[in-house]
């Protein structure tokens, strides 16, 4: 009766960490080679699902850690431009501050940090702007892609995108 028993609990404890894996934004990775250096970008995807998503659940003005959960991570092994400024190689958590007219690019030297909670200006490694665009259609899951002149970002009806060199 005994083993039953201790059996029936490793099975509930196994079911209960497989259930507690499962996020509803889940982890992925955006890699792609621009001008030779090497670009992985880790983030979590949220999904739309019916919310009125910029200017709403991301408000406009203030600091996003462009995804959910842990903050985004940028690496890129060589130095690169950004918008035509230099960013060393190196790990960076990537913010933005997204505006209906400007969005704000932010390279956050790495710290491993939840969201946007502990973010701090004085920690930017680098700063860039670039102009938001409307998609074609709707987006219904966050998604980041190394393109072979930069990095796109779209969610619900925005598209931004920034040059890399």
């Amino acid at each position: 009766m005994k083993k039953i028993f201790l059996s029936f609990l490793c099975i509930v404890f196994v079911i209960g960490v497989n259930a507690q894996k499962k996020r509803p934004s889940p982890a992925t990775t955006a890699e792609g080679s621009v001008h030779g250096a090497k670009i992985t970008i880790s983030y979590s995807q949220p999904s739309a699902k019916g919310r009125k998503i910029m200017g709403g659940l991301v408000p406009y003005g203030e600091v996003w850690r462009t995804g959910a959960n842990e903050a985004t991570v940028f690496e890129t092994d060589k130095p690169i431009k950004v918008e035509g400024k230099d960013l060393p190689a190196g790990k960076y958590e990537l913010f933005t501050i997204p505006g209906e007219n400007e969005w704000v690019i932010i390279f956050q030297n790495y710290a491993k940090q939840w969201g946007h909670f502990s973010y701090k200006q004085e920690n930017d490694a680098l700063r860039v702007s670039v102009k938001p665009e409307k998609t074609s259609k709707p987006v219904e899951t966050f998604e980041i892609n190394v393109v072979e002149e930069g990095v796109t970002m779209a969610w619900e009806n925005t598209k931004v995108a920034f040059d890399l060199q």
